[in-house]
């Protein structure tokens, strides 16, 4: 099967999304398709300092993927002072699009990402007569369509309109077709999945071990969104109990600059290290440094970076929150907090801190989940027969729509909306 994979900030950015797209490209070039990925990058400043920024770099790409890279032209008006022309960026993309499947015709396109890559996706999914796969991720779900008129029509033609559609936990679906009253019927659950021949516990160290002093990690996107700046303020309430601890925090986003100058303040300093972006192969032994993962995010679609430190062997401490409570139950496999609270993430931390036994056990527990239900294989062969699905349930059509020169929505884009003028939010 010809697939084109059309992705959103595919790499170097420190992203959940990025491992999951790098490692499904991976299992469909084991499977025998040829795939094509379409990547959209922030090649500006701005970009680049939010994300890593720039193109897909080629050593990141699986052996046998041929990498179409579109930089966000419309995306980086921003920086001029303009609004964000996501409009243009999904014409370019379908586009881009139209002209691969008239060098040599396409089988199936997969958009990672609801908008804009899942617009452009429809877009030439229907005019092109190709059946078409959307993946709705986080920012879909919890804020495209709450902004705005022009994004709430454009997510809801896709959910409603796309030949299928995957999501990451059946919390989110119901978060999701609820918010955009679309049927769950409409979804098909993929949870998340990772790596677990790269990410697994270290042979010479026993479940539960503490360091000395203990070692908290967070890794992932840096944004007020994950709650790491809560995880701050919880430390330094551990802290005034008199407790010895450190804290990791890796990666990048929004945040970095903000999360940095408060881990200075001088009750935080001998406590926190910030190590700033991390690839994803080294991310490995990041965990390894760690003694317990925190993550207390405000909402996820699936969340990957808790995959990957339950597979390192590492208890989790996490928010009872949508596309969370999915993987992690509350005193089976990790501890679960209400979300922006501090004060109860940091009693659960120190409930872990306290209790070698508790630590063992969960960490024990997670990591025989993830390798029977949220491995690579696992959930590639999921997405394999949604393809195959797809592709018989696809009507045939001779004579493919001619594209126009506009883009979806019709109506004029509402350039008010708060993500044009921060569109690394989404």
């Amino acid at each position: 099967m010809r697939i084109c994979f059309v992705s959103r900030r595919y790499w170097p950015a420190v992203s959940g999304m990025s491992a999951y797209a790098e490692n499904l490209l991976r299992a469909l070039i084991a499977a025998g398709h040829e795939v094509t990925l379409v990547s959209q990058y922030r090649g500006d400043q701005q970009g680049r300092a939010v994300y890593g920024g720039g193109p897909p770099p080629p050593e990141r790409i699986p052996d046998g993927v041929r990498l179409v890279a579109l930089e966000s032209l419309g995306e980086q008006a921003v920086g001029n002072g303009l609004p964000a022309d996501f409009e243009a960026d999904v014409v370019t993309l379908r586009d881009t699009i139209a002209g691969l499947h008239a060098e040599e015709p396409l089988d199936l396109l997969h958009a990672q990402y609801g908008y804009p890559t899942g617009l452009a996706v429809l877009e030439a999914s229907e005019r092109l007569g190709i059946p078409a796969v959307v993946s709705i991720q986080g920012g879909d779900g919890h804020w495209i369509g709450t902004c705005c008129t022009t994004h709430r029509t454009a997510i809801r033609r896709v959910l409603e309109e796309a030949p299928a559609l995957l999501i990451g936990s059946p919390s989110f679906r119901a978060d999701v077709a609820a918010r955009h009253q679309v049927p769950t019927e409409r979804f098909t659950v993929i949870s998340g999945a990772t790596d677990t021949d790269l990410f697994h516990p270290s042979p010479d160290r026993p479940f539960g071990t503490l360091s000395d002093p203990p070692v908290l990690l967070y890794h992932g996107r840096i944004d007020a969104r994950k709650g790491v700046l809560d995880l701050l303020e919880a430390v330094r309430l551990l802290r005034a109990e008199g407790r010895r601890l450190r804290l990791l925090v890796s990666g990048t986003g929004p945040d970095l600059n903000l999360l940095t100058q408060r881990a200075q303040q001088p009750d935080l300093a001998d406590t926190v290290k910030v190590l700033g972006p991390i690839t994803y192969h080294d991310a490995p032994a990041v965990y390894r440094r760690g003694d317990v993962f925190v993550s207390p995010t405000w909402a996820e679609g699936f969340s990957n970076t808790i995959l990957e430190a339950m597979a390192t062997g590492l208890p989790v401490v996490s928010t009872d929150v949508v596309g969370v409570r999915d993987c992690v139950r509350d005193d089976l496999n990790g501890l679960l907090v209400p979300a922006r609270d501090p004060e109860a993430l940091a009693k659960a931390v120190g409930r872990m801190l306290d209790d070698p036994a508790l630590r063992q056990r969960l960490a024990q527990t997670a990591l025989g989940q993830v390798a029977a239900e949220w491995s690579w294989p696992v959930a590639a062969a999921r997405i394999c027969t949604v393809y195959d699905e797809v592709r018989a349930a696809w009507p045939t059509r001779t004579t493919p729509e001619t594209p126009t020169a506009e883009s979806s929505p019709e109506s004029p884009a509402d350039f008010s909306c708060r993500f044009r003028r921060e569109p690394h939010l989404l």
